[in-house]
C-alpha cells in the first residue's frame, strides 16, 4: 500500500480512544486526556468495558457499540487483543487506525505472530496501520493528538516523521520550548504498514507543509523508499537524521527497530541520490529547515565574511575550511572600494574585518560591497556586542539590504541579552540567525549540501557514446560458471565478463602447470606477470602469489617454482588450480584505483569507487552510488574521494583520462543491472593515467537466481527499460518508440521549440516559451518505478536523433490509477502518430496493471478529445471548465 486512506490519520472526523483508563499513568489515560484537551472539534469516543464514563465524555463498552463508523481509531490495549480489535474496526469501515501497543512479534496459537494477524486482519479493509509501538500521530492543525507524548505540538508548517518514540517526546518538548510548529508530528514506530515512503508521498502533496524532516534508523523497502524521496525532494525541502553510523550504533538501531541496518556510506550514498540534505543532530534539523526556508540558494561553496572582531572571523574560516568550503576571493574592485571607505588598519582581505568601533553607517557600506561581490556565493555577518553602537540599531539599519538581498545572507550575533533584539529583527525578517561562527557556517555548508543535491537532481547527462556491451556472452560465460557450481570466479572468467561490457583489460591467460605457463607467456610476450589460482586464496599478495615483471621463460620458471612453495607453507590446505599469466601493463605514472560492486542488505547493489592498491583498506578512501549511473553520477561518485585531486593533475602528473574512468563506472552500474547473479566484484587494481584505463586485476561473486524471480527486484532504482523499445512502421516512415532518457534533454528542448503557440498552451495549460532546468529534468529524468514517458524518435538531417511526439503517464503511488498527457510535434499532427503513441502506453498500463487511465484537457482542444475517444476515453465535462477523459483497464 502507500497513500491510500492516510488522509483519515490527518484530517479525521471523529477519534476512537480503544483502551481509553482512568488508571493514573497508562498509556489509555494519557491518550484520552492529550485527545480530549487538543481542541478536537468532532466526536470523540472512548471504548472499554470497565468504565461509563471517563473525562465527563461518555465511554462505550466496544466497537461494536460506537455510533458510526470512527474516522480514526487509537488503540492502547494489550498485544494480545490488537488483532480481534483491528478485525472489529476493519468490518466497520474504519480506515485509519494507531496502534500503540507494543510486543505483537508474540506468538499466536496458529502459527502466526499477533503482528502478521493485525495486518492480515487490516488489509481486506483498506484498514491502514500506523504502528505498532509507537507514541502516536500530532496534527496541531486539526486538533488532534493521538499520543501519550507529554507535550503538544505547536502549529506550523514543518513535518517531522521519527521513528523513535524516545526522540519524538524529546523532539516535542525541545520544539516547544523555541516556539517551533509543525503541520503533523508522527512516530512511525514499527512501521509495519505505514513506513517512511508512504509517509514521503503523502507529505509531498500535502499543502499545509512546507518542509518534511525526518530522523530515520533503517529502511525497510528501498525502492519504494527512493521513489518517494526523491519525488519529495523535488517538491519541498526534505531533511533527514539517520542514525546509527557507525557500527555499534547500528547495531543498536537494529535491536530496537527490528530491521537490518544497512552500511552508513551506502545510506549516505541513497540520501545524496534521492536529493535529501542529511544532517547529523537534531539541532542541525532544524537549523536546516531555517536556512532552507529562505528563497535564495547559494550556487557555490564560496563565502565572504564580514565581521567587527578579527577571532570570530578566524573561527569561522576554520569551520569553513574544515567543513569543505571556501573563502571567497575578493575582487580588485572589492578591495579598492572598501579601502577606501574603511579604516586602513582593516583586514584587506576576507574575512573582511570593520573593526570593532563600527558605527552603523561602516556596516550598511561593507556590506552593500560585498553583495556586489561576484566571487562569494552567500555573506556571513558576524557581529560581537560593543558599548558604541547598539546590536538592534545595526539590525534594523541593514533589515532592507538583507530582505533584498540576492544571495543568502548569514547572520550570527554573538554574546546573550544585548543582541537578543537584534536576532529577533532579522528572524522575523526570515534571515537565518545563529549563536556562534561555527553554527552559522554548517549551516552555509547545509545550503551548499542541498543546493548540490539538488542540482544533482536536475544535471543533464551528456549523450551515451557506449557501444552496447555483448550481454549473450557474459550471460553464457556466468550460466557455465553456476552450471559448474562455481560461484567465486577467478580472475580470467571476470576479465572476460569486464571485456564483454566494453571494460579494457589486460590480456590474461588461465595456466594449470609450468608448460601452459610458458606457452601462454609465448603467446602473450614477454615481460609478463605470474599470481596464482586458488579458489582458497582471495589476496594473491599475502601469500606470495604475485610476481611482476618476468622477462624471459627462466625467470617464469623459477618464479613459479618458488610461488608454489610460498603458498604451500603458507596455506597448505588451500586447493590449487593453477596460475595466471598476464601481459605486463608498463604505466609508472598510474594511479591505482578499485572499483567494485557490493550488496547492501537493505539497498541492493551499489558500485564502490576509491584508492586501489594492496593497501586499499588502510586508505579508506572510498565512496560508493546506487546504480544506474550516467556520466554526471559517474563524475560525482569520483569526485567523493580524496584520490580525485591526484586523478586531476598535479606538478608534473598530467590529468587522467577521467572520461574513461567515468565510462568504466557506467559500465560497471550496467553490469549490475543486466546481471542478477552478480553480487560481489572487485576490480583492483585499475590502473588510470593519461592513456585511459585498464583493469589488472579481477574477481567477482555469483549468486543463482530463482527461477520466475524479478531479476531487478533487487535494485533501488529501476534503470532504464530497454525491453519497452520498439521499432514500428508508420506513415512517417521507421519510428523507434521508446522510454525517454535523461540524455534525451536537447533533443527534447528542440521537440519544444517546434511546437506551436497554441499546442503549447494546449498541453501546459497556459503560456511558456522556454522550459527551465527543472523543468527539463523533470520531464527527461523520470523515476521508471512511478511514470513512464515514450517518445517517438529517428535520425534527424543533422544524424542526431529527433524527437516527433512524446505521451506519458504518472502513476499513484497505489498503482491504480495513471494520469497521461501527450503532445505530438506541431508539424507532424494528422499523421496517426497520436495514436501510435497512445496504443504504447496503454500497453504497458494494463501490463502495469492499473485499473483506470485518466486524462485532462481544455475544452477547445477538440483534436486531444477526438484522439481520446478513438481510443476508448470517456469524456466527462470537469467542474473548471476542462474536460476529464477516463479508461477503465480493469474492474
Amino acid at each position: 500500500m502507500s497513500i491510500r486512506n492516510l488522509d483519515h490519520f490527518f484530517a479525521p472526523d471523529s477519534i476512537a480512544v480503544i483502551g481509553a483508563s482512568a488508571r493514573t499513568g497508562s498509556v489509555g489515560a494519557t491518550v484520552l486526556a492529550n485527545v480530549l484537551g487538543a481542541g478536537f472539534r468532532g466526536p470523540i469516543w472512548p471504548v472499554n468495558p470497565k468504565y461509563r464514563e471517563l473525562g465527563g465524555v461518555p465511554v462505550l463498552r466496544d466497537v461494536a457499540d460506537l455510533p458510526r463508523t470512527p474516522g480514526l481509531a487509537v488503540i492502547c490495549t494489550p498485544a494480545a487483543t490488537v488483532p480481534g480489535i483491528v478485525t472489529a474496526l476493519g468490518e466497520r469501515g474504519c480506515k485509519a487506525a494507531v496502534v500503540l501497543s507494543a510486543g505483537l512479534d508474540a506468538p499466536m496459537g496458529d502459527g502466526r505472530t499477533l503482528r502478521q494477524a493485525m495486518l492480515q486482519a487490516a488489509r481486506p479493509h483498506l484498514l491502514r496501520i500506523l504502528g505498532p509501538n509507537c507514541v502516536g500521530l500530532l496534527v496541531p492543525g486539526q486538533g488532534v493528538n493521538a499520543s501519550f507524548a507529554p507535550a503538544a505540538a505547536l502549529p506550523g508548517r514543518m513535518a517531522f516523521v521519527a521513528q523513535s518514540g524516545a526522540l519524538v517526546t524529546a523532539v516535542l518538548d525541545w520544539a516547544r520550548a523555541r516556539q517551533i510548529g509543525f503541520s503533523c508530528f508522527v512516530s512511525l514506530g514499527d512501521g509495519s504498514d505505514v513506513d517512511f515512503g508512504d509517509l514521503l508521498d503523502y507529505l509531498a502533496g500535502d499543502p499545509g507543509t512546507d518542509a518534511i524532516l525526518l530522523y530515520a534508523e533503517s529502511v525497510r523497502q528501498a525502492r519504494k523508499f527512493m521513489s518517494a524521496a526523491r519525488g519529495a525532494a523535488r517538491a519541498k525541502p526534505t531533511v533527514i537524521v539517520k542514525a546509527g553510523r557507525v557500527a555499534e550504533a547500528a547495531h543498536a538501531a537494529f535491536s530496537h527497530t527490528g530491521a537490518l541496518a544497512g552500511s552508513d556510506l551506502v545510506y549516505d550514498a541513497a540520501l545524496r541520490r534521492a536529493g535529501m540534505l542529511r544532517v547529523y543532530s537534531t539541532g542541525e534539523l532544524f537549523d536546516a529547515v531555517a536556512i532552507l526556508a529562505q528563497p535564495r540558494r547559494p550556487t557555490g561553496p564560496r563565502l565572504a565574511i564580514l565581521t567587527n572582531g578579527g577571532g570570530p572571523g578566524v573561527m569561522a574560516t576554520d569551520a569553513l575550511i574544515a567543513g569543505g568550503g571556501a573563502l571567497a576571493a575578493l575582487a580588485p574592485a572589492t578591495l579598492e572600494h572598501l579601502s577606501g571607505h574603511l579604516p586602513g588598519t582593516w583586514s584587506h582581505g576576507n574575512p573582511v574585518d570593520i573593526i570593532g568601533d563600527a558605527p552603523v553607517e561602516r556596516y550598511d557600506l561593507a556590506l552593500r560591497v560585498l553583495l556586489d561581490e561576484p566571487g562569494a556565493d552567500a555573506i556571513l555577518l558576524i557581529h560581537a556586542p560593543t558599548a558604541i553602537v547598539p546590536s538592534a540599531a545595526i539590525a534594523r539599519a541593514l533589515l532592507p539590504l538583507l530582505r533584498t538581498a540576492t544571495r543568502p545572507v548569514l547572520c550570527c550575533w554573538l554574546g546573550g541579552a544585548s543582541v537578543g533584539e537584534a536576532r529577533s529583527l532579522c528572524a522575523g525578517a526570515g534571515v537565518p540567525v545563529f549563536d556562534t561562527p561555527e553554527e552559522a557556517v554548517r549551516g552555509f555548508l547545509q545550503l551548499v549540501d542541498y543546493a548540490r543535491n539538488q542540482r544533482m537532481l536536475m544535471q543533464v547527462p551528456p549523450a551515451c557514446t557506449l557501444a552496447p556491451p555483448d550481454r549473450a556472452a557474459a550471460r553464457a560465460r556466468i550460466a557455465a560458471l553456476l552450471a559448474a557450481d562455481t560461484t567465486a570466479v577467478g580472475e580470467a572468467d571476470a576479465k572476460a565478463i569486464l571485456a564483454a561490457y566494453g571494460i579494457p583489460v589486460v590480456p590474461t591467460e588461465t595456466v594449470r602447470d609450468l608448460d601452459g605457463a610458458l606457452d601462454a607467456a609465448r603467446r602473450i610476450g614477454y615481460p609478463v606477470a605470474l599470481k596464482i589460482l586458488s579458489p582458497d586464496i582471495v589476496h594473491k599478495t599475502d601469500v606470495g602469489g604475485v610476481v611482476l615483471d618476468l622477462a624471459a621463460p627462466a625467470a617464469l620458471e623459477q618464479a613459479l617454482e618458488a610461488m608454489v612453495a610460498r603458498v604451500r607453507a603458507a596455506r597448505p590446505q588451500a586447493r590449487l588450480a593453477g596460475f595466471t599469466v598476464q601481459a605486463m601493463a608498463r604505466r609508472p605514472r598510474a594511479h591505482e584505483l578499485i572499483v567494485g560492486v557490493s550488496t547492501d542488505p537493505v539497498f541492493g547493489p551499489v558500485v564502490l569507487f576509491g584508492k586501489g592498491g594492496v593497501a586499499v583498506e588502510v586508505a579508506a578512501d572510498q565512496a560508493v552510488a546506487l546504480p544506474p549511473l550516467d556520466r554526471v553520477l559517474a563524475a560525482d561518485l569520483v569526485d567523493r574521494t580524496r584520490v580525485a585531486r591526484l586523478l586531476a593533475g598535479f606538478r608534473d602528473s598530467p590529468r587522467a583520462d577521467l572520461d574513461a574512468l567515468c565510462d568504466v563506472l557506467v559500465r560497471v552500474g550496467q553490469m549490475v543491472a543486466d546481471l542478477p547473479e552478480l553480487a560481489e566484484l572487485d576490480i583492483n587494481p585499475l590502473l588510470a593515467d593519461a592513456d585511459g584505463v585498464v583493469a589488472l586485476d579481477a574477481r567477482m561473486r555469483l549468486v543463482a537466481v530463482p527461477a520466475g524471480q524479478d531479476p531487478l527486484a533487487r535494485l533501488a532504482i529501476l534503470p532504464y527499460p530497454d525491453a519497452l523499445e520498439r521499432r514500428v512502421d508508420s506513415a512517417l516512415g521507421p519510428l523507434l518508440v521508446r522510454p525517454i532518457r535523461p540524455e534525451d534533454a536537447p533533443a527534447h528542448v528542440a521537440f519544444f521549440h517546434a511546437l506551436s503557440a497554441r499546442d503549447v498552451h494546449f498541453r501546459m495549460f497556459g503560456t511558456m516559451r522556454e522550459l527551465s532546468p527543472s523543468q527539463l529534468a523533470r520531464f527527461t529524468q523520470i523515476d521508471y518505478a512511478r511514470e513512464m514517458a515514450f517518445i517517438a524518435t529517428r535520425p534527424g538531417p543533422a544524424g542526431t536523433a529527433e524527437t516527433l511526439g512524446v505521451v506519458r503517464v504518472a502513476i499513484d503511488p497505489d498503482n491504480t490509477v495513471g494520469e497521461f498527457a501527450i503532445v505530438v510535434r506541431s508539424d507532424l499532427q494528422g499523421r496517426g502518430l497520436g495514436r501510435l503513441l497512445m496504443a504504447c502506453l496503454l500497453d504497458y498500463c494494463r501490463a502495469r496493471g492499473l485499473a483506470r487511465v485518466v486524462g485532462v484537457a481544455l475544452a477547445d482542444n477538440v483534436g486531444m478529445h477526438r484522439l481520446a475517444r478513438a481510443c476508448g476515453f470517456q469524456l466527462l465535462p470537469a467542474v473548471d471548465g476542462s474536460v476529464e477523459m477516463v479508461l477503465a483497464l480493469s474492474p
